[in-house]
């Protein structure tokens, strides 16, 4: 009889032990959490819709004390089979991203939610530099004259731009884990590739890369992107990998 009180008392306490112990794992998890969540809300990202809905011809510098300008911020191409403007195009699909990246717990600004502005390419850097945001994703569309032209680009400062040299490694980091995870995602991407000529990569003092979601000049992918379903699968991938970046 008292082996058996033994037994039901080291087993009342075994158990006990357990439930303690799940107890304080439980607590360490929500307070974690907690500090990631936590975290994030210091983490500053700037998205920046591309084009207005009008071009503004006067030219800017394209670097800082560069004698080379162009203008300060054209108007930007059309859908062939939408009719779309790129600069609607743009801010609908910036405006996802803003919301899944606020879900996420960021803090998210954005250079433009309206069409009726006047914003230059070296502004929309300047405002992120002056805000410290952590990073800049400028959201575009591509066109050429080949329609046969399809996929996703992914544009970074270049490393031998003596303006983006201090931006370029963690520009390419990002640009690498967006890329991977829209890959993931199964959405086409061409590749990512370096610029040195982009106004508002040079005036950034904050990593930055440009998306081109796809042309507007092949009919099926002008479509494609103004389909909600696919806005939201291409900026949940690109989410993704900026959260990526952060959770390491």
């Amino acid at each position: 009889m008292k082996n058996y009180k033994l037994f039901f008392i080291i087993l009342f306490f075994w158990v006990f032990g357990i439930l303690i112990d799940l107890s304080l794992l439980n607590e360490k998890t929500s307070v974690v959490s907690f500090v990631e969540e936590d975290t994030k809300k210091n983490i500053i990202i700037c998205i920046d819709p591309g084009h207005q809905e009008k071009g503004d011809k006067n030219l800017e510098q394209v670097a800082p004390g560069s004698s080379q300008k162009k203008p300060r911020v054209s108007q930007g191409a059309t859908g062939v089979a939408t009719k779309k403007p790129e600069y609607v195009l743009n801010l609908e699909a910036s405006l996802v991203l803003k919301d899944i990246l606020q879900k996420k717990g960021y803090n998210v600004i954005m250079t433009r939610e309206s069409h009726n502005v006047n914003i230059s390419n070296s502004e929309r850097a300047i405002f992120a530099n002056q805000k410290n945001a952590n990073f800049v994703i400028r959201i575009h569309a591509d066109s050429l004259n080949d329609s046969s032209k399809t996929g996703a680009s992914i544009l970074i400062p270049s490393k031998d731009n003596s303006n983006t040299t201090s931006i370029y490694e963690v520009s390419s980091d990002f640009a690498n884990l967006i890329k991977e995870s829209m890959e993931n995602s199964g959405i086409k991407i061409n590749g990512i590739f370096e610029r040195n000529d982009i106004t508002g990569f040079n005036w950034s003092k904050v990593p930055v890369v440009i998306l081109e979601m796809g042309f507007l000049s092949n009919y099926n992918e002008d479509l494609m992107m103004s389909d909600k379903n696919y806005q939201n699968k291409m900026m949940e991938s690109v989410a993704n990998g900026i959260d990526k970046y952060f959770n390491k």
